[in-house]
């Protein structure tokens, strides 16, 4: 069994728990729902913002703990004040180190949230919106293109952005009509290996009508440059600044330099 296979087993049980915990009603009835959330879209196509979805992330299955002595706020006020377009908030606690309270202590500020966590079901993306985030995760490595288009509409339903991610030519077909934002992994879930040509190599295949987001191994402002010439309007980025002693001083001497 894989890392990827682990940590979706894992989430099934959790997901069973909290249903069982706080039912789909009671997310329903909360403040969040009345709340109208960010489109993602707007920020990464707003020439005012650097395109990047800042991450905040205390640790990782492949590199342990990467930085658990910053405070979210903290970070994240750096993030958005030095022109993130949006914020991904890991709540994964098992392999993450994340919370859903680091992601509401993160609602204060005025650009998008991604929840970033690993997505099954439709009781997650109730959390997501419940929790105040405006952007849910969709990983095609494990789920099928019928639960994706599920899951987008379901999203779309509450007003969230879905950020689709895939790792190879295989899950273009997760692609569909709700999936307007397209992120292409460099990082290999199942091995945890990078390999920052990918998004170049299946750039051309993404549909034109797509936003193309970049993710993982990007540590340079030459890495987004060469990004940006492939057509690619966005770039998360979480290890890059997190593995910093102060993550807030590395993104602005990033920003700086792009």
């Amino acid at each position: 069994m894989n890392i990827l296979d682990k940590i979706v087993a894992f989430k099934k049980e959790e997901v069973a728990a909290r249903k069982q915990q706080c039912p789909l009603q009671q997310l329903q009835q909360s403040i969040g729902f009345n709340r109208t959330p960010y489109t993602l879209r707007e920020f990464l196509l707003n020439p005012a913002k650097t395109g990047i979805i800042a991450e905040f992330k205390r640790k990782s299955p492949s590199k342990g703990i990467i930085n658990d002595q910053v405070a979210v706020l903290e970070v994240t006020s750096a993030y958005t004040k030095f022109g993130a377009s949006c914020l991904s908030v890991l709540t994964d606690a098992e392999f993450f180190g994340g919370s859903t309270a680091d992601l509401k202590a993160a609602r204060v500020h005025p650009i998008p949230i991604l929840r970033k966590d690993f997505i099954i079901d439709e009781y997650q993306i109730a959390e997501a919106k419940e929790m105040g985030a405006d952007v849910i995760l969709l990983i095609a490595a494990c789920l099928s293109p019928t639960q994706v288009k599920d899951l987008a509409a379901y999203a779309k339903n509450l007003q969230l952005s879905v950020l689709l991610e895939l790792h190879d030519e295989e899950e273009l077909e997760h692609i569909c009509s709700d999936t307007d934002i397209v992120g292409i992994n460099n990082r290999n879930l199942k091995t945890f290996e990078v390999d920052i040509d990918r998004s170049l190599r299946m750039a051309a295949q993404i549909p034109a009508s797509k936003i193309k987001v970049a993710e993982s191994g990007i540590s340079s402002v030459e890495n987004i440059n060469l990004f940006k010439a492939n057509g690619f309007k966005g770039f998360l980025i979480g290890e890059n600044f997190m593995k910093a002693a102060n993550p807030a001083q590395a993104f602005e001497a990033f920003v700086q330099q792009l």
